[in-house]
């Protein structure tokens, strides 16, 4: 075993410190040092990835010096990520620990990860994607004369793209089984918690751009009005949690958006704090990950969860996404030192038992 392990970066974004790096990757890098063993960041740019030459120069150089590597690109900060993920790929095959697998990226990250466990406790059933426009604009009329729904994109952070949609007159199509298109709705974004008054079929004609291009598609599910009482971010590294953070929406009108950018109000919590929730969660990661591809658990990992009521009354939570593509742990600064070391741990356990 080389006891190396190389840090994916790409150069510039507004992920950056001073320093040119992540502020997550240096900590990471120190603590595997720390350990006796030897870590380095390689960092990539579109330019590099389009070049087939410096591209396998890349590729050779980390995979003969390094036992397995990690992710710490951000979505959107590489045009060229099927380039890097074809990287990655190779890397896997040539027997490195990926942490994480870029199918597993993929397979974790996408919103369509919800429709693969819309048949667990974790999902509501009534969870629908949307791959092509003709689906979409012949179902979604369908499911929101059900009631209140949440449209999300694949693409996208911050929560833009993703929608509350509701009916502006909530009383007028009490018993329809299809909305028509000049149907008035009320939507709100989760970016900002802006709301706009449209026709239906207006607004699925704009969802259309959400759906076309590579890896396009829309997420369909019921609105869960407790998301006002916040949502809750489990952050995990491998198979064990590290905190909660409980997201509060901005008070007032139509906000349900639990962004920072929104306004909405961040608290750290022990898991302890969660005990009930974090029990119940550990549980479904063998169904997670066998649902999900059958790809190891993410090296560093969020699960958001929204409070729900079942038929007797009892609060349940509801999975409303995973993050695993480049989750930071930059914020509070305090944790940041404290978890850079778990990392580190995590790393070196999991490729020593793989390279065992």
């Amino acid at each position: 075993m080389k006891k190396n392990i190389v840090f994916f970066e790409a150069v510039g974004g507004s992920d950056k410190g001073a320093d040119g790096h992540r502020k997550d990757t240096m900590p990471m890098v120190n603590a595997l040092k720390a350990k006796g063993w030897n870590a380095e960041v390689v960092q990539l740019t579109d330019e590099v990835l389009r070049d087939s030459a410096k591209r396998e120069e890349v590729y050779k150089k980390v995979r003969d010096t390094a036992d397995g590597y990690v992710s710490r690109v951000n979505p959107g900060n590489l045009k060229e990520e099927k380039l890097y993920f074809d990287v990655l790929r190779r890397l896997c095959e040539d027997g490195l620990v990926g942490m994480p697998h870029p199918d597993a990226m993929v397979g974790y990250g996408a919103k369509d990860a919800l429709t693969k466990l819309a048949d667990t406790d974790l999902v509501p059933d009534d969870t629908y994607a949307y791959y092509d426009i003709a689906t979409f604009k012949s179902t979604f009329p369908k499911s929101l004369a059900k009631g209140e729904r949440v449209l999300k994109q694949n693409r996208g952070s911050t929560g833009e793209g993703i929608w509350r949609v509701r009916l502006a007159d909530a009383n007028q199509y009490n018993s329809c089984d299809s909305l028509p298109l000049d149907t008035k709705i009320i939507c709100t974004e989760a970016k900002d918690n802006h709301s706009e008054e449209r026709k239906l079929g207006e607004f699925m004609d704009f969802c259309e751009q959400y759906i076309i291009g590579d890896n396009g598609m829309l997420v369909d599910m019921t609105f869960l009005p407790r998301i006002k009482e916040g949502e809750i971010r489990i952050l995990m590294l491998y198979k064990t949690p590290v905190y909660v953070v409980h997201k509060k929406p901005a008070e007032g009108g139509d906000a349900f958006s639990a962004t920072l950018f929104s306004g909405a109000k961040y608290r750290y919590d022990e898991p302890k704090d969660w005990q009930t929730l974090v029990d119940w969660f550990l549980a479904q990661l063998p169904q997670i990950k066998s649902k999900l591809g059958n790809y190891d658990l993410p090296l560093i990992w969020t699960a958001d969860f929204i409070l729900d009521t079942d038929e007797k009354g009892t609060d349940r939570y509801i999975l409303g996404e995973i993050n695993c593509s480049c989750v930071g742990f930059t914020s509070p600064e305090e944790f940041m030192a404290k978890i850079a070391v778990m990392v580190g741990d995590n790393i070196v356990d999991i490729v020593s038992e793989k390279k065992a």
